[in-house]
Parts: structure tokens; C-alpha cells; sequence
């Protein structure tokens, strides 16, 4: 952040803060990093830049939980600027870094080395999570007490969950001392098997494997039972289900501390995304019934569900171009977040304050940042965008390394105008900012 950068004043904008409920047209001023003014109609100082913003929605940075890079290890599929040049360009001006790249971000020291690497290469925040155990391999637990001191903001398994009910227990009631969040997936691998799709008549009909509800329920049951044995803190990692919403909306209402994320793609596709054998919607976990993705949607709006993550994980084209069972899960998703997203609000799905809480404050709160809310004094990470552009999904234009996008072709409205983060512009498709 340049505390130097010149002050700002947004003007006439449509200014929403779910974390409060704003929804007006207002004017903003930024200084030094910070929101330091709201209101109707702001007077201009000299050293002042106006931006007259009407028609425009102006509303908290983005804060996506679950993201990918192949930074280290694997910098063919993404590097940490090509995805801050994605996520800038998306409008989410804060990213989790997953813990499974080559080597795995579990002990401090690498920690400490992707929060420093991305000063220097990412337009956006970046934030890295933790490794829960040794290498991923869900047998020994990680540092995780020295890896919250160097600066890992959650963490988790990445996409492997935890075999070992005592290990859980363990990572549990270790990182409740820490009063640090322990994410994880539920999917029971002996149940997953080797199933590639939604377990049902289409997966039947086209010949593919199936991987069944239960398999991300039983896992849930039993981690919400060892969170409440410990008091630790437990995010479920992109639930997929209806049956999945039921357990987690109980929990809340025990007074547990059990939260939920939900990515994009399962609010808004269903297992027929998968077409004709399509590669680019072969996710982890897999799209589901359109119940299930309708449910997904009811508990984001009554509180269920805390958080929508991209869960962006680029994949080269050599991994997506073969048959169906042999593709490797995955979906690029930091540009498409937002506007994949907003097609909810347009459908008449949810309300736009709805979803902005699931990209914004509900992210914020789970992590205790103090970002993802307007208010004075907290930082200027910052969105523009226009609710109504019309436009296509071409996944041969995003700026992440890989294309890999469900959305591909796919009809969208809305898109990030600009983007700032900490008072600085970082992207701008439109040229607001430029005079």
C-alpha cells in the first residue's frame, strides 16, 4: 500500500456494505490506504482525484478463501502475478493461498516466503493458509501454532480431507489454542472411490462413475461431532449438497463454531453442465443435482453459508483435453467470481446485499480482517462494477495462465469496472481513473 498515493473521491456511486446494510447513492473519499469520509455529497479537495461513478455499484474488495497457484512448484499453471492479475481483474482484491503447491506450505518458514514473495509480484493481498498435516498426507500434524505466528491466516488439507478421525480430533483441539480456523473437505475417500461426477441417472446414463452424497455428509457428521468435543473452529470447504446445508444449519443453531463455503460454480451449475462429457465442468467436488445447487443458494441467503469462493485451481490444457475420467477436477475461477455470481441476482435467486456478504464481510469475519466492509478507517479495498454489461465468457482471454472455465461461452451480465486496493488502482477496464 502507497500511503503517498493521491487522495481519492468517488462520486454518485451506488455504495453497498452488506456488513451494515448500506445501500445508496453516496459519495467516498479515500487517503492514505483508507476510507476516511462518507456521505451525500462530498466536497473536493485541491490535491483531490474526482471519479464520477453513477451508474456503478461500489461495494467492499473481494476476499476469496480458496485459491491456487502453481507458485511454487508448478509456476506453468499460475504464478502468484498472473494470479493477482486475474483476481484484480475479478474484482477480489484479497486471496488465501491453498497450502498444496510443491512444496507444501507447512512449516513457517514457507509461510513466511509466499508473504513475502507476493509483495513484490501480486497486485492484490495475499494471504497464505497452512498446511493441517505433514505434506498433506493427513498422518502427522503440521506447525500449526508457528505457522499462525509467521502469518497463515487459516488452515487446511487442501483437497484431501482427513482419513483419521483421531488426527482430526487432535488438529482440532491443537488449533483451538491458536484460535485458529481449521478448514477442511468432507469427502470420505473410500466412498469417492474413483467416481468423477454426481452420483445419479445422468452419471448412469452417460457412463461414468458416481460419487454419492453421502460421501461428503459422513465426513461432515464427523467433524462437526469432533468440533463440538474440542471447540475448535471448523470450515467446511465448499459443500456441495442440500443434505450437507441440513448439517451445517444445525450445527449453527447448537451455537457451534461451524461455518461453511460454497464455491461459484456449485451456486450456479448443475451436474448437466457436464454435457457432453465436458472436462472444463470435471470438479472437486462434483456439481450436483439442481436440488442440491438450489439449496446451496437458500442457505447463502439466510446465513448458512458464510462465504463463495472462486476455488480457483488452474489446470494446463494437456490435463483438461481427455476423456472425462482421466481429466484431472478443477476449475479456474478468480476472474469469473463476481460475474458468475451476480447471474444469482439477475435470475431473481437472491438479493445483490446477499451475495455481496458471501464475497465480502462473511469472508472478512471468518479471518478477523478489517477489510470487506465501507466504513471509515478501514482499508480502501475497493470495487467498481456494472451490474448490467452484457458479455461473453472467452476463456482463451482470461489473464490466468490457465483457461480452464466452466463459464466458457457462457452468456454473462455484470463486470468489474475498477479495482483498488489500499487506495491504489489496480485495475481499471474503462479508464475511470485515468484523467
Amino acid at each position: 500500500m502507497n500511503r503517498d498515493a493521491q487522495p481519492i473521491l468517488i462520486r454518485n456511486a451506488r455504495v453497498m456494505d452488506p456488513a451494515s446494510g448500506l445501500d445508496e447513492q453516496m459519495d467516498l473519499a479515500i487517503s492514505g490506504g483508507k476510507i476516511v469520509e462518507l456521505g451525500k455529497t462530498l466536497a473536493q479537495t485541491d490535491e483531490m482525484q474526482s471519479v464520477d461513478a453513477a451508474g456503478l455499484v461500489l461495494c467492499p474488495g473481494l476476499i476469496d478463501l480458496k485459491v491456487k497457484t502453481g507458485e511454487p512448484g508448478s509456476e506453468h499453471r499460475e504464478t502468484l502475478h498472473s494470479a493477482g492479475l486475474a483476481a484484480a481483474a475479478g474484482g477480489v482484491t484479497t486471496m488465501v493461498i491453498s497450502p498444496d503447491t510443491d512444496p507444501v506450505i507447512d512449516d513457517a518458514a514457507l509461510v513466511e516466503f509466499i508473504a513475502r514473495s507476493s509483495r513484490s509480484k501480486s497486485l492484490v493481498n495475499v494471504l497464505p493458509a497452512g498446511a493441517l498435516t505433514k505434506g498433506l498426507a493427513g498422518q502427522k500434524m503440521a506447525e500449526i501454532g508457528l505457522m499462525s505466528e509467521a502469518g497463515a491466516v487459516l488452515f487446511s488439507n487442501g483437497d484431501q480431507s482427513i482419513a483419521s478421525a483421531d488426527v482430526m480430533r487432535k488438529v482440532l483441539a491443537y488449533a483451538g489454542a491458536f484460535n485458529a480456523l481449521v478448514s477442511c473437505r468432507a469427502e470420505d475417500a473410500t466412498l469417492a472411490g474413483s467416481g468423477v461426477m454426481h452420483s445419479g441417472e445422468l452419471s448412469s446414463r452417460l457412463g461414468l462413475k458416481g460419487i454419492p452424497i453421502a460421501a461428503e455428509t459422513i465426513n461432515i457428521a464427523r467433524d462437526i461431532a469432533l468440533a463440538e468435543l474440542t471447540g475448535g473452529q471448523l470450515l467446511i470447504d465448499q459443500i456441495s449438497s442440500a443434505d450437507g446445508i441440513a448439517l451445517v444449519r444445525g450445527a449453527k443453531a447448537k451455537g457451534l463454531e461451524v461455518f461453511c463455503s460454497v464455491s461459484v460454480h456449485h451456486l450456479t451449475l448443475n451436474e448437466l453442465d457436464v454435457g457432453e462429457y465436458r472436462t472444463f465442468a470435471r470438479l472437486c467436488p462434483p456439481l450436483r443435482a439442481e436440488t442440491d445447487r438450489r439449496a446451496l443458494v437458500a442457505g447463502l441467503a439466510d446465513g448458512t453459508v458464510d462465504a463463495i469462493v472462486s476455488a480457483h485451481d488452474p489446470r494446463p490444457a494437456e490435463e483438461k483435453r481427455l476423456p472425462f475420467a482421466e481429466s484431472t477436477p478443477g476449475a479456474c475461477g478468480l476472474e469469473t467470481l463476481l460475474c458468475g455470481a451476480l447471474s444469482l441476482v439477475h435470475n431473481e435467486e437472491i438479493s445483490l446485499i446477499e451475495l455481496l456478504r458471501g464475497l465480502t464481510s462473511g469472508p472478512a469475519d471468518l479471518l478477523g480482517l478489517p477489510s470487506g466492509r465501507i466504513e471509515t478507517g478501514a482499508p480502501a479495498d475497493l470495487i467498481l462494477f456494472d451490474l448490467d454489461t452484457p458479455w461473453v465468457c472467452d476463456a482463451g482471454q482470461l489473464l490466468s495462465k490457465s483457461k480452464n472455465t466452466p463459464f466458457d461461452g457462457r452468456r454473462m451480465q455484470g463486470k468489474t469496472s475498477a479495482t483498488l486496493v489500499g487506495g491504489e488502482v489496480v485495475y481499471d477496464s474503462h479508464g475511470l481513473f485515468a484523467g
